[in-house]
C-alpha cells in the first residue's frame, strides 16, 4: 500500500498540525518504513541519501511515544531525560533540536540541545530544570555528566545520528561511555541512522542495537537522483581564477564551497573578499557564535560564497541550496556524497561541481568507484587558464617575474677575501686542505685539519705555558710533544694574573 499523507502513519492530531504548519504534506521513503517500526518499539538501522527527512523519520515516533508523558510541573524530577540524541557535529545537533521543536510545538514535551564551543553555565540552568529531549554532541554531554546536571537512568529512547561520522571523528570511546550509563540495551529502545554504512558501522550496531530491523530506500553510498554532478579539471593555482569566474559569468549567488582544511578555508574566504565577492568562512577553530553567524548570513542570501571544511557537510539544511562546489576533492570517497548531499534536497533540484587538480585525480577515482558510474567532465565557457597564467603568474615565480620587471643580472662572484694580519686562525683556514681548489684526492679527514688548526692557533698565542716535555713522549720527527694532559688551553679559560697597581 502506498503511503501519500502523515495521517496514515498513525500520528497524533498535535503532530499532523505541526507538519502541516511546516509545509510537508507527503513523508519520504525514509519516514514512511522508519516511522512505524519505530512506534511498534523496535530498533532500527537505517540509511538513506542525505536530506531525505530522516531526522523527522526518527523525531515524530519519538514525539508520538512520549507525548503521553508531557506535563507542565515544575519540578524538574517530572522532567527527566528520555530521549537522547547524539550527533557529531554542533551545527547538526542544532539542526535536530529545530526538527523536535518544529514538530513538537504543540505538545507539552521539552527539548534543548547542548554542544561544545560555548560557556557551559548558560545549557546547565536548562538542563538541571528538566528535559524530556536532550540532543547533544558526545564531548559537552559528559562535560554535563561530570556535574551532575544530567541523570540517563531513565533514556527510553537512544538515537545515533551520522553514525560513520561519528567513527571518522573519533568519538566511540566518548559514545561507549555514554552507553555504559544507559539503561540495558534490552530496556531501551536503539535508533542508528546514517547515510552511508560500513563494516565498522556494522560492529557498532552489534553492540548498540538489540535485533534491528534494517531499513534501506536506495543503494548503500549513492547520491541524489536530484543533484546534477560534474568535473572541471584545472590546475591547483587555476582553482581560485575559475571559481570567480563561475560565480561572475553565471551570476551565482548561493555557492557552498568545500575545503580540506582550516587554514585552506579562512584564505580562501580572505581572497574572495578581496576580489570583491561576500565571502565567509566556518571551521572548527571559528566560535560556535561566529559559525552560526555566518550560517545564517548564507541562508538569508547574504553571502555569496560560505566556504567550509566538512564540518559542514553532514546534516547542515539549507532551503533551496543551488549549488555546491567541491574546490579541493575529499580524502574519503563518503564525504563526497555528504557534501554534495547538502544541494537537492527534500525533492529540489541541485547541482554539485566538483574542481580537480592533476594530483587529485586518485580521489576522483575513488568517488567514481563508489558512485559506480563516471561524473561527466566539462569546460568553462570563456575560461582560458593558459591566458589567465600569463596575465597572472603563480605565486611560485620570483618577483621579478611576476612584476613584470626586468630580471637583475646575476651577481658576480666575490673574491675570496684576504685574512686580517694578526688573525692566524683565518690565515691557517683559508690556506687549509679543506678549500674547494684542493682535489678529492689530497684532501685529508676534516677532524684532522681542525685539530691542527687549533695546534697551531694555539701555538702562536702568547698566553699559552710552554709544554713540558715528556719523556717517552717523542714524535716521528724526533720532537717531544706533551701528554694528553698538558695540552694547550684555550685562553679565554685561563686567569690571568691580577695587576698589582704601582706605587707612585
Amino acid at each position: 500500500m502506498t503511503v501519500t499523507s502523515f495521517a496514515e502513519l498513525g500520528l497524533r492530531p498535535e503532530l499532523l498540525r505541526a507538519v502541516e504548519e511546516a509545509g510537508y504534506t507527503t513523508p519520504t521513503p525514509i519516514q514512511v518504513q522508519a516511522i512505524p517500526v519505530i512506534l511498534a518499539g523496535r530498533d532500527v538501522m537505517g540509511g538513506a541519501q542525505t536530506g531525505t527527512g530522516k531526522t523527522a523519520g526518527f523525531a515524530l515516533p519519538i514525539l508520538q511515544k512520549l507525548a503521553p508523558m508531557a506535563n507542565v510541573s515544575p519540578s524538574p524530577a517530572r522532567h527527566p531525560v528520555r530521549a537522547l540524541i547524539l550527533t557529531p557535529t554542533r551545527e547538526l545537533a542544532v539542526q535536530v533540536e529545530e526538527s523536535f521543536q518544529t514538530y513538537g510545538k504543540h505538545t507539552k514535551l521539552r527539548s534543548t540541545v547542548v554542544y561544545g564551543g560555548v560557556d557551559i553555565k548558560a545549557q546547565l540552568a536548562i538542563v538541571r530544570a528538566g528535559v524530556e529531549i536532550l540532543v547533544a554532541t558526545p564531548g559537552r554531554l559528559l562535560d554535563h555528566i561530570e556535574h551532575k546536571s544530567v541523570y540517563l537512568g531513565q533514556v527510553e529512547v537512544f538515537v545515533l545520528d551520522e553514525a560513520d561520522r561519528m567513527l571518522d571523528m573519533g568519538f566511540i570511546p566518548d559514545i561507549k561511555r555514554i552507553m555504559a550509563l544507559l539503561p540495558a540495551t534490552a530496556k531501551r529502545q536503539n535508533l542508528l541512522f546514517s547515510a552511508t554504512f560500513s563494516g565498522e558501522i556494522k560492529k557498532l550496531a552489534d553492540q548498540l542495537l538489540n535485533a534491528p530491523q534494517l531499513i534501506e530506500v536506495a543503494k548503500r553510498n549513492t547520491a541524489a537522483e536530484t543533484v546534477s554532478q560534474i568535473v572541471y579539471k584545472v590546475p591547483a593555482e587555476g582553482k581560485r581564477a575559475l571559481l570567480e569566474h563561475l560565480v561572475r559569468s553565471r551570476e551565482l549567488t548561493q555557492v557552498l564551497c568545500f575545503m580540506r582544511t582550516k587554514h585552506g578555508a579562512s584564505r580562501l574566504a580572505r581572497q574572495l573578499v578581496k576580489d570583491g565577492f561576500t565571502a565567509e568562512s566556518i571551521h572548527g577553530d571559528k566560535s560556535q557564535q561566529a559559525r552560526m553567524e555566518a550560517l545564517e548570513a548564507f541562508k538569508d542570501g547574504k553571502l555569496q560564497v560560505l566556504v567550509a571544511t566538512d564540518v559542514a557537510a553532514r546534516g547542515l539544511d539549507i532551503d533551496q541550496l543551488p549549488h555546491v562546489l567541491n574546490f579541493e576533492l575529499p580524502h574519503v570517497p563518503e564525504d563526497y556524497i555528504h557534501r554534495i548531499g547538502r544541494t537537492g534536497r527534500a525533492g529540489a533540484t541541485g547541482e554539485a561541481m566538483s574542481f580537480v587538480a592533476p594530483d587529485e585525480e586518485k580521489y576522483l577515482a575513488d568517488i567514481e568507484k563508489l558512485l559506480r558510474k563516471s561524473v561527466p567532465v566539462v569546460t568553462a565557457d570563456g575560461f582560458d587558464i593558459e591566458r589567465l597564467q600569463a596575465v597572472r603568474p603563480s605565486r611560485s615565480a620570483a618577483p621579478a617575474e611576476r612584476s613584470g620587471a626586468a630580471a637583475r643580472p646575476a651577481r658576480a662572484e666575490r673574491p675570496p677575501r684576504a685574512p686580517r694580519e694578526g688573525n692566524a686562525s683565518r690565515a691557517v683556514a683559508t690556506t687549509s686542505p679543506t678549500s674547494s681548489d684542493t682535489a678529492p684526492e689530497q684532501r685529508r679527514p676534516y677532524g684532522d685539519v681542525r685539530r691542527e688548526e687549533r695546534e697551531q692557533a694555539y701555538a702562536l698565542n702568547p698566553d699559552q705555558p710552554l709544554p713540558t716535555p715528556t719523556a717517552g713522549a717523542k714524535s716521528a720527527s724526533g720532537s717531544h710533544r706533551p701528554p694528553h694532559k698538558s695540552r694547550p688551553i684555550p685562553a679565554l679559560l685561563m686567569k690571568r694574573p691580577a695587576k698589582v697597581p704601582e706605587k707612585v
